[in-house]
């Protein structure tokens, strides 16, 4: 069983912009749920498809008028209890809880310092677990170090102009990959679902922004994904590459936090079966 976040504070202030995000949020997963589904008669004419406004507050035991400005983007309060009782009623999983108490400027646990610079220790560690892949991303997807292995198997880095160095970026819009993901579609999909739960923290920031203007004008597959409103934690699943003159390659993520550095994690990319170790050893040998 999934144990729910607890909220344990609440945030200073909640910007006008983070409000308006927490309301198409809201709209966009009550419009996902059929009546029938909670109980509600599928019959009736209906503007919009999903659950009604009405509907939701009453699930949730909540006022109508109350509801509705909360979806409007108005700046009133809101508890814990009560953002547990909407989540809840719209059948939020973790992740959109999350997202829900950040929007709403109710923390999820203790705030996260920023990080300036990596420390050396980390390009080291990186360096080390050759020949498995390895990087370190914030929770923008920059990537802020990265080792030889995984140059010479996803797509070398030292090529890429620094300010083009973005997991998002290159995905979408890159052409400078050494391999192709089997499963591409759903690698991007929880990719822009897990940027989108960690842009509930980034509402109206300026760097946030304009990599999303810069994506949406560039892809429209980007676009598509993006106004899914999905959100999910950065993925473990394993992947599937096949990988110029060398064929397939199996390989599962793990995620390692650096929480004492802010929203930073190591993502290594780890051989999941003997094939893959031995073909990850002659990509990645020395010389």
């Amino acid at each position: 069983m999934t144990t729910l976040p607890v909220a344990t504070d609440r945030a200073d202030r909640t910007v006008p912009a983070q409000r308006r995000e927490l309301g198409v949020f809201l709209r966009s997963r009550r419009e996902r749920i059929r009546p029938d589904e909670v109980g509600f008669a599928p019959g009736g004419r209906r503007r919009t498809p999903g659950l009604r406004r009405e509907e939701v507050a009453l699930l949730a035991g909540v006022g109508v008028t109350w509801y509705t400005w909360l979806e409007q983007g108005r700046d009133i309060n809101v508890s814990a209890q009560v953002l547990d009782a909407i989540a809840t009623a719209l059948r939020f999983d973790r992740q959109e809880r999350n997202h829900l108490y950040r929007l709403a400027g109710v923390r999820v646990g203790p705030a996260q310092g920023a990080c300036s610079a990596l420390p050396p220790t980390v390009q080291k560690t990186l360096d080390a677990v050759s020949p498995y892949p390895a990087l370190a991303l914030n929770d923008r997807y920059d990537i802020l170090a990265f080792n030889d292995a995984y140059c010479r198997v996803v797509i070398d880095l030292e090529k890429v102009p620094v300010e083009d160095r973005n997991m998002l970026w290159l995905n979408f819009v890159s052409n400078a990959w050494k391999c192709s993901f089997v499963d591409a579609e759903s690698t991007k999909h929880h990719m822009v679902a897990a940027f989108r739960a960690a842009s509930a923290d980034h509402v109206g920031d300026a760097l946030w922004q304009d990599l999303i203007q810069s994506l949406l004008s560039t892809s429209p597959y980007f676009g598509e994904l993006w106004e899914r409103y999905d959100v999910d934690a950065p993925s473990t699943r394993t992947k599937v590459l096949d990988v110029d003159g060398h064929g397939i390659l199996r390989i599962e993520p793990i995620n390692l936090w650096l929480s004492q550095l802010g929203p930073l994690r190591v993502t290594v990319y780890t051989a999941l079966d003997e094939e893959t170790e031995t073909k990850l050893r002659q990509i990645v040998k020395p010389g």
